[in-house]
C-alpha cells in the first residue's frame, strides 16, 4: 500500500511531531506510516483524512500486490 501521509503533511508546513501530536500518536509511528513500515487502522486513517481535508482514498493507495 502507498501514501501520500508525507506530502499531505507537507503541504500543512507540519512536521512528525506536530502530526503526531494532533493525532494522538508517536511522532516514531508517523515515521513508521510514511516509510510504509506500519500500517494505520481505519481510525488513524480517517482521523488524518480529516485533519488533511482529504478522502482516506487520496492519502491511501492499494498496489496491484496488495
Amino acid at each position: 500500500m502507498r501514501n501520500t501521509v508525507k506530502v499531505e503533511r507537507a503541504k500543512k508546513d507540519m512536521t512528525q511531531a506536530q502530526l503526531a501530536e494532533k493525532i494522538g500518536v508517536s511522532r516514531q509511528t508517523i515515521h513508521a506510516i510514511e516509510t510504509q513500515d506500519y500500517f494505520p487502522s481505519v481510525v488513524l486513517a480517517l482521523k488524518m483524512a480529516k485533519l488533511f481535508g482529504v478522502t482516506v482514498n487520496d492519502i491511501f493507495e492499494l498496489e496491484k500486490a496488495d
